[in-house]
């Protein structure tokens, strides 16, 4: 019987304890982290950080790219796994989607004979590019057995590569504004939330999530019981690439051209945010509600910083102390899950 738990009167049902969600907790240091900051906007600066309208949705325009890609990478750690090479699949599928959305106005088009094409024509090849550096990922660690670190990582130093080979460094500008338009407005948003919504329900309700769960739990057991862990890797690493390569049109179409220097650090960003959720680097846990609020946060303490007018490096050095915090809290929660039971 569970620890502080009486025992049910004769006839009567034991009552359980309501749990809070595991989100709850991540939500509340979200608004903590909000509070914060605007107590200390009036203090430094004498504005408000939460009411004003234009600051957030700047804000949550920047984490959506982001965010995209940390629901991809949040699977990929469900798995037991890690993928390092999605900020560099950024730059590549930028290059390639931005090389197809080139108007006739161009003066040195990558495809002079292609320009003005419909706006799913560069979609769909950034999202063909991503696809196939997730499935070239997922490839390597289901055929070889390689850690993902390791295979991720040579995909993340080759695809940089591509990029910087494609137009032999040279920018893509003179995009169509059909193609913009994607970058435009509300649009990343809604798509983030879109797709957030997706993958929030095949991880919950479908047999797609409960095979990645149970390979993260125990991807012996899982082969045992009869899941095919090779071929759902490299689906759960091909999924991840496609996301990346969707972030990679949304960064070309917001800043009207691709450049080989697009997404750097995006991989560590994304993988940031998918630990604040509550992901576990063990594998076997974590949720995309979890991950958008980790996104979030990252994105409250950039815009925060930047509205404090604090130096970005500093940036940088608290957003590496919330990773390491993260994962120590993530460790100390499975250390108890194992004492548990």
């Amino acid at each position: 019987m569970d620890q502080g738990v009486e025992p049910a009167a004769p006839g009567k049902s034991a009552v359980r304890p309501h749990r809070l969600p595991p989100e709850a907790g991540i939500l509340l240091v979200l608004l903590a982290l909000a509070l914060a900051f605007e107590l200390l906007g009036w203090l430094l600066v004498g504005q408000s950080f939460l009411f004003n309208g234009q600051r957030l949705v700047v804000m949550i325009l920047q984490v959506s790219v982001i965010g995209i890609i940390a629901i991809g990478v949040t699977q990929v750690i469900i798995t037991g796994g890690i993928d390092l090479s999605s900020g560099s699949v950024v730059a590549l599928t930028a290059m390639v989607a931005a090389s197809f959305a080139q108007s006739s106005d161009a003066l040195r088009a990558v495809y002079p004979t292609l320009t003005d094409l419909p706006v799913v024509v560069p979609v769909l090849a950034g999202l063909a590019v991503g696809a196939v550096a997730g499935l070239v990922n997922g490839s390597l660690i289901a055929a070889t057995e390689i850690p993902p670190f390791i295979a991720t990582l040579g995909v993340m130093v080759t695809a940089r590569g591509f990029a910087k080979w494609y137009t032999r460094g040279q920018p893509v500008s003179m995009l169509t504004d059909a193609y913009a338009a994607l970058g435009s407005g509300v649009v990343p948003v809604v798509i983030f939330l879109a797709t957030a919504l997706i993958f929030h329900v095949a991880l919950r309700y479908t047999r797609y999530g409960k095979f990645t769960y149970a390979i993260g739990a125990n991807r012996e057991a899982a082969r045992i019981s009869g899941i095919r862990v090779g071929s759902h890797l490299v689906v759960v690493y091909t999924i991840a690439g496609v996301l990346s390569g969707l972030a990679g049109v949304l960064t070309s179409a917001r800043a009207i051209s691709g450049q080989a220097g697009m997404g750097l650090m995006y991989e560590l960003d994304a993988i940031a945010a998918a630990v604040i959720g509550g992901a576990s680097l063990s594998g076997g846990v974590g949720r995309i509600s979890g991950t958008v609020i980790g996104t979030l946060i990252l994105g409250v303490v950039t815009s925060g910083f930047t509205f404090l007018r604090i130096d970005a490096y500093y940036q940088e050095i608290v957003k590496g102390a919330i990773i390491v915090a993260a994962v120590i809290a993530d460790q100390y929660r499975r250390r108890r899950r194992l004492t548990a039971t």
